[in-house]
């Protein structure tokens, strides 16, 4: 009977980590950036990635990439954060489709800001991959971010198959879901993304050592018990 009450504890350990480990979205807290502003950093362990929780209101794609990776800059306990960037899409030749599987359209989770839409914050797009609308559709889960809205976001990619030559990027749609290129000249909003996790919580020491010295224990009173009962 104690051995199976030993089984559950430590099952029940490993269940909490790894809850925790597939958890998507950390909020790290808040902080202030270079224009003066204090908003949160939202480390996101599917992509590797730190949101910085703050729209950048409508300008061109060439101003939206200056201002992520030339002028902010985050204060993350003494550290100013630079080498932020606008999330990336990939590229290729813009193809309509609802199935998730195109370059343009709706259900798409290859970019970054899909895969933010769809896959973490669960939302749905104003077309399910049938082509059908669905019964609820646009941002209505925004998850721990603040300032996210719902309109139209630059990515950081340029269209590479701008046949009219005209200079075009990627967006996308929080509204809707919706990705697409555009002319560069267009105003969309931008969102900043840092590689890694930029303001990781540092972990006690003392807590750790307990951890490991509680689990010793454990295992030691098992195997002895194991063994006076043998």
């Amino acid at each position: 009977m104690n051995r199976m009450i030993v089984a559950l504890i430590a099952m029940m350990m490993v269940w909490g980590y790894t809850a925790q480990s597939h958890a998507a979205l950390f909020d790290r807290g808040s902080f202030t950036d270079s224009f003066g502003n204090q908003n949160h950093l939202i480390y996101d362990s599917d992509l590797n990635v730190t949101w910085y929780d703050y729209t950048n209101t409508y300008n061109t794609w060439q101003n939206q990439k200056d201002w992520a990776t030339n002028k902010l800059a985050v204060n993350v306990n003494g550290n100013n954060i630079s080498g932020w960037r606008l999330p990336t899409t990939v590229d290729g030749l813009s193809v309509y489709g609802y199935d998730g599987t195109t370059t343009a359209g709706y259900n798409i989770t290859s970019s970054g800001m899909g895969h933010l839409y769809y896959a973490e914050l669960g939302n749905n797009g104003g077309y399910d991959t049938s082509g059908k609308v669905p019964s609820s559709w646009g941002l209505k889960n925004t998850g721990p971010f603040h300032n996210l809205v719902a309109s139209g976001y630059w990515s950081g990619t340029a269209y590479a198959a701008d046949t009219a030559n005209t200079g075009s990027a990627w967006y996308f749609y929080y509204s809707n879901g919706y990705q697409n290129e555009n002319k560069q000249t267009a105003g969309y909003l931008a969102l900043a993304v840092h590689d890694g996790d930029v303001a990781a919580p540092v972990p006690i020491p003392g807590t750790l050592g307990l951890l490991g010295s509680g689990l010793a224990g454990i295992f030691a009173w098992s195997r002895m018990f194991g063994r006076r009962r043998g």
